[in-house]
């Protein structure tokens, strides 16, 4: 029985009671059962759903990292369905869809919220997409410090840094000027589908299957 060593003990799994559906495919040397997520592996998908932190972006650098050396000419499908999380473990894995030799196509299922969108908008250009009932939000990065006076400035000007990276990273990826940026990510700002296009976190919104996965 194959299981696939990326997505064991995810949270999301362990949440649903660790129930994760079986795929049985018949071989020449018979039946052979895979979890959904390894068979959706060998068609070079992977799932990025629930909150983004350390362990979840190490999964996921790994499986990009692994269909990489198997093939780098040929495209990986990331379907993002996230609330956001960690600045840090996104910007691995956006590190990463940037670093491979591979265009990364991203789709947004549900929802990509805060560092979700931004992965979102990181996918390869004309391969980022979202279906039609998908919602996006971007914002600035949130921080809360204690402790003394001086770490605590310390942190905040480590969070402005961030903030003013990210805001460059997706005045590149959308197009939008920094200014524009800078303004749209001042609060929650939340987009369906089809204004996350006009935007530029997405080049299109697709409601049937426009190509092989």
């Amino acid at each position: 029985m194959s299981r696939n060593p990326f997505m064991q003990n995810m949270p999301e799994i362990q949440a649903a009671g660790g129930l994760v559906p079986m795929v049985i495919e018949q071989s020449a040397r018979g039946e052979r059962a895979y979890d959904i997520y390894s068979r959706l592996l060998k068609e070079r998908v992977i799932f990025l759903v629930g909150q983004v932190e350390d362990y979840m972006a190490n999964l996921i650098c790994a499986q990009l990292l692994f269909l990489e050396a198997e093939n780098p000419d040929k495209d990986i499908h990331l379907y993002i369905n996230s609330p956001g999380g960690s600045v840090t473990a996104g910007m691995a894995i956006y590190d990463t869809m940037q670093f491979i030799k591979a265009d990364v196509s991203t789709t947004c299922i549900g929802q990509a919220c805060s560092m979700g969108a931004f992965l979102l908008a990181g996918g390869a250009k004309g391969k980022r997409f979202c279906l039609p009932n998908s919602r996006v939000m971007i914002h600035q990065p949130l921080g809360g410090f204690q402790g003394q006076a001086s770490d605590i400035e310390i942190h905040a000007k480590e969070i402005l840094f961030i903030r003013e990276r990210l805001n460059e990273l997706l005045a590149h990826h959308t197009g939008q000027s920094l200014e524009i940026i800078e303004r749209d990510t001042n609060r929650d700002n939340f987009m369906s589908a089809s204004r996350a296009m006009e935007y530029g976190l997405v080049d299109a919104v697709h409601e049937k299957r426009q190509m092989p996965v």
